[in-house]
């Protein structure tokens, strides 16, 4: 049985406390997500990438920068 619900929502305030990897945030019915994950070939490709050559004597070291804004914890909820 499929229901179909047509609601008006109005937002004054909106506070999210933490947001993760793989978080969901719903606003409306309440019913089952569900999950969808798509992988597509949209080049064509047949067979894996080369693997990349190494140089010797190169090290590349990436710069370490901090956030651009504090990041909180995950929580344990």
């Amino acid at each position: 049985m499929n229901f179909y619900i047509h609601q008006t929502i109005q937002i004054q305030y909106l506070r999210v406390g933490a947001v993760s990897n793989s978080s969901v945030l719903q606003i409306g019915s309440a019913g089952m997500i569900k999950p969808l994950s798509n992988l597509y070939n949209t080049g064509g490709f047949t067979k894996p990438a080369p693997l990349p050559k190494k140089q010797a004597g190169v090290v590349e070291e990436l710069p370490v920068t901090p956030p651009f804004f504090p990041l909180q914890p995950p929580s344990s909820t």
